[in-house]
Formats: C-alpha cells, structure tokens, sequence
C-alpha cells in the first residue's frame, strides 16, 4: 500500500453518531480531541471499540480521529464501531468477509421506542381498575 489518503466513514447506534478519519500510523485514536483510554474508560467500551482492528491484526497500522456526539457510552462505543469497520472495509473489500461473520457490518436498528400519551411509558400501562 503506498501512500494512503484520509478515508472518512460514519457509523451509527442508538442516537450516537460516530463520524471517523482514518489514516496510516501507530494506532493511535482520538476521541473529541481525548485519548480513546480517556473518552472511554471501562475496558469492556474499549474492547468494542478495538473488536475490529483486533480481528484484522491492524491495531497498530492505523491512527484514527473521531467525532462522537449524541447518546451514552455503550451507543457511541458500538457506533464507533461500526464506523471502524466501515473504514477498514472500504481500505481492503477483502476484509468485508471476515468482519460481516464476526457480526460488525450490520447497523444495529433497535430504537427507543416513543412514549404513549395516557402510558406512563412506551408499553407499561397505568393499573386498570374496573371500579
């Protein structure tokens, strides 16, 4: 691979919205202009987060800049995920294979649900009484 441009993909989960560059380096992430460690401190968030350059053997070959905005930790750690993926597979359409068996390629679509006017919540209803 020579000289490699920028390539920029988007990945989304929940209401996060992770918008990502990626481009050749030591494997260094940036999240909001903070370490990735930082941004995301529990390990399980990180491990997410790394699924696919760990499945690839490419942790080190990257360096990639991120914009997150929108939802909570867990939305923006799979959502960042989804982004990575997208990346790697526009990089090598080999790698495609690999990360869709492993589960990365599809956008998870589960919504939260709208609240119902006379529900206390999306599906809980308030108690019936009958008299």
């Amino acid at each position: 691979m020579s000289k490699m441009e920028v390539v920029n993909t988007l990945g989304r989960r929940k209401s996060a919205v992770a918008r990502i560059y990626v481009s050749e380096g030591k494997g260094n992430i940036t999240v909001n202009k903070r370490e990735m460690k930082e941004y995301f401190p529990a390990e399980t968030l990180q491990y997410i987060v790394l699924q696919p350059l760990n499945l690839l053997e490419v942790s080190e070959k990257y360096d990639i800049k991120v914009n997150l905005n929108g939802g909570g930790p867990k939305g923006q750690a799979e959502a960042l995920r989804l982004a990575i993926t997208r990346a790697l597979m526009e990089i090598d359409p080999e790698s495609r294979t690999q990360l869709k068996a492993a589960g990365f390629v599809t956008r998870d679509p589960r919504e939260v649900e709208r609240k119902k006017p006379g529900q206390p919540k999306a599906r809980k209803r308030f108690q019936f009484s009958k008299r």
